[in-house]
């Protein structure tokens, strides 16, 4: 019985993260990032903006400590669902779609550890060049308009009450 309400309960705070989520897509599909940053308007350029938003918030709401630790997981949960929804989209199958969405989850792991080591003191234009760019030379002025980018939105989550975040109001 107590699976069941775990259950019910589990979806019902996950689908109040819906529209974090959804907030985190509409940033990442900005048309800045793809025009004045020259991310590449691919599926590939795509996956990694939202991966990196997602990242940040992923990095914000970390901040909290263990109170963030549960909407983080359903805020990852409706990463994989969206990612899964994409794949089988595009068709592909139930055999491979796991692989698909493990990969998919290592570079999202690999954004966060990138970034938090960024944000530590590391270099965030190297993070960029390899995680957004994927190693293509992207111009200064590109790179810039990507860096200044992400560093706004950083501060602009880190000064959003958390509560705020979780109910998907999107800090302008």
């Amino acid at each position: 019985m107590i699976g069941v309400w775990r259950r019910l309960f589990g979806h019902a705070e996950r689908d109040r993260l819906a529209p974090l989520y959804r907030a985190v897509v509409a940033e990442a599909r900005r048309p800045a990032w793809y025009r004045d940053g020259r991310v590449p308007d691919t599926l590939d350029g795509r996956f990694d903006m939202v991966a990196a938003i997602l990242s940040l918030v992923l990095l914000r709401l970390e901040t909290d400590g263990d109170s963030a630790r549960a909407p983080s997981a359903y805020l990852t949960e409706l990463f994989v669902d969206d990612m899964d929804g994409q794949l089988r989209q595009r068709g592909i199958g139930d055999i491979v779609v796991g692989k698909h969405i493990g990969r998919m989850m290592g570079a999202l792991g690999g954004r966060l550890g990138a970034l938090r080591e960024a944000f530590a003191g590391g270099d965030l234009d190297d993070v960029i060049q390899r995680n957004i760019y994927r190693g293509m030379i992207s111009g200064s002025a590109a790179l810039a308009e990507v860096r200044n980018g992400l560093l706004d939105l950083r501060n602009r989550l880190a000064a959003a009450p958390t509560e705020s975040l979780i109910e998907g109001e999107w800090p302008e």
